[in-house]
């Protein structure tokens, strides 16, 4: 053992603390079955470090630990966002720009996939195949095969980047339509995130 390192860390802290290493160098969130094949240990054992790593990080460190589209990821503690943005010299945190269209389509695609272009026009009575192309440029959007009916038609599921831009585990963890009546009503919706030529 290093002579940097504590010497009264028993196993189940140095897992802990390994598996934050892990998380910290990872660009992507990590699954917990990823995480035990890369630490030789079970899943259990995993799960359970992993609920000790979030209470830490929920003391109020820096950085916290969000779980995301199916796996695990750090990342800055919500209420310094402006820190690091202003530090990397930016007015805000990085985002993907969607025009009212695009927002609309995504939508169509996430509470109905897998769903065809078709059947999002059917839904938004309007052409979507440039909007749809615009999704699956930022990778929100991906083919997820062919339906079986006349013609074959490409059928549409979000992606995992999707599930991470959105802060969502699962797709199961999208809001109800009564929850985003509600948001709406008591917040108006913002257009901020609209560009013109989409």
């Amino acid at each position: 053992m290093s002579a940097l390192m504590p010497d009264n860390l028993g196993e189940y802290d140095m897992l802990v603390r390994r598996l934050e290493a892990l998380l910290f160098v990872s660009q992507q969130p990590v699954s917990e079955k990823e995480l035990a094949a890369a630490l030789g240990v079970s899943p259990a054992a995993v799960s359970r470090g992993l609920a000790r790593l979030k209470a830490l990080c929920d003391e109020g460190r820096g950085v916290t630990l969000l779980n995301l589209a199916g796996g695990w990821q750090m990342a800055t503690a919500p209420d310094l966002e402006t820190t690091v943005a202003e530090y990397q010299g930016m007015a805000a945190a990085q985002r993907v720009r969607l025009s009212k269209a695009a927002f609309e389509t995504l939508a169509v695609v996430a509470y109905n996939q897998p769903v065809t272009r078709g059947e999002m026009e059917e839904i938004r009575t309007v052409r979507c195949d440039r909007v749809i192309d615009t999704l699956v440029k930022h990778g929100l959007v991906r083919v997820a095969g062919r339906k079986k009916s006349t013609g074959n038609p490409l059928l549409y599921r979000t992606t995992d980047r999707f599930l991470e831009i959105f802060g969502l585990a699962s797709i199961a963890s999208l809001p109800t339509l009564e929850e985003l009546q509600e948001t709406f009503v008591k917040e108006p919706a913002r257009n901020d995130w609209e560009t013109p030529d989409e």
